[in-house]
């Protein structure tokens, strides 16, 4: 069994993966994490390095990601299982120095 979730972005992200939102097909039991990898496989090294923070390996530091308008910080972070229909919302952290 498949699970459909939608994945919108904001901002850069948009702007790196030319959409406003995809569609993902993942498999049962995914998490957030599955979805970033399925993502970052298909939107290729750009979309990856602004996504993915190259030390910790992580989205969360550069990207505030919400499940169906929940940031999953208050659930189980990059673990945190999806179900078929939610929505995923990929906003970029702008980081100052």
């Amino acid at each position: 069994m498949t699970v459909s979730v939608t994945v919108r972005f904001v901002g850069a992200f948009r702007v790196l993966s030319g959409r406003n939102q995809v569609g993902l097909r993942l498999g049962e039991s995914a998490t957030i994490q599955d979805a970033i990898q399925k993502l970052v496989e298909s939107h290729g090294p750009e979309f990856r390095e602004a996504l993915v923070d190259p030390v910790l390996g992580e989205p969360q530091p550069n990207a505030l990601i919400l499940l169906n308008g929940r940031e999953i910080g208050v659930l189980e972070g990059v673990g945190t299982g999806v179900e078929d229909g939610d929505e995923i919302v990929l906003v970029p952290v702008i980081h100052g120095g």
